[in-house]
């Protein structure tokens, strides 16, 4: 199923459909999107953010790490080969001023792996809410939590080449021309550590089919995240009357 233009629909009637996809997304990942000892919940509270939907363990689970791959009795496995997406890239972050650090824990003391966000129109509403999803992806990472973005919504004077060049300038200074013809994004970023990120990009066009994503649960370690089926899962409950304004 083809990428429709949420830019014209009212953004009431996009906040139905963002719903359904959260769930969508956190039904794959619990079953059978995601290795033993993890689990998917849906726009939990992690201080100060409400993510749509985290990636958590529980104290002393097991988890991947660098030269094993967990199995679980024929659930997923996280992958160690790299992702295959049309941009990759790996850099060193900025140096930060002072010492500011965001505490960011899951409030009921679960481990908090990896984020997914799926952008709303009223994330770039304005200067300031566009500055806060910005920033809240680059602590998170900085976190050493990784992030998945999905951005179904074209640039704006915020972001004029798109959220991941925000996002890539915000935590390395490098930025990103996107191709012309797809100013969507899929973005998968990996914290590596040592204050190294690496991020996986596939640029989109309305009309296109969704891309399966990695998701880290390690620096090393990702899952495919299956945007596509859980695109055409959640449209599958959008309202009928409305789906001709979408073309």
């Amino acid at each position: 199923m083809p990428m429709h233009d949420w830019t014209r629909v009212d953004p009431n009637d996009y906040h139905h459909f963002h719903g359904r996809w959260i769930f969508a997304l956190t039904d794959a990942l619990n079953l059978g999107g995601l290795p033993a000892g993890y689990f998917a919940l849906a726009e939990h509270t992690v201080p100060p953010y409400m993510p749509d939907v985290l990636t958590l363990t529980l104290p002393g689970s097991e988890r991947p790490s660098k030269g094993e791959e967990p199995t679980d009795g024929g659930v997923s496995v996280a992958t160690l080969a790299p992702p295959v997406t049309r941009v990759a890239d790996t850099e060193e972050g900025k140096k930060r001023a002072g010492r500011r650090r965001v505490a960011i824990a899951h409030a009921r003391n679960r481990r908090l792996v990896a984020v997914i966000e799926i952008v709303s129109s009223s994330n770039k509403g304005s200067k300031a809410d566009f500055a806060d999803l910005r920033d809240k992806s680059v602590e998170l990472l900085r976190a050493g939590i990784h992030l998945l973005l999905i951005d179904p919504f074209p640039p704006t004077a915020r972001d004029p080449k798109g959220l991941h060049d925000a996002v890539w300038r915000a935590l390395t200074g490098k930025r990103f021309d996107p191709p012309a013809d797809k100013p969507l994004t899929l973005a998968a970023y990996a914290a590596r550590g040592a204050n190294t990120f690496s991020a996986f990009v596939e640029p989109l066009a309305v009309g296109d089919q969704l891309a399966a994503m990695p998701l880290f649960l390690t620096p090393e370690a990702h899952v495919l995240t299956p945007l596509e089926e859980t695109y055409q899962s959640a449209w599958a409950g959008f309202p009928a009357p409305l789906r001709p304004l979408l073309g």
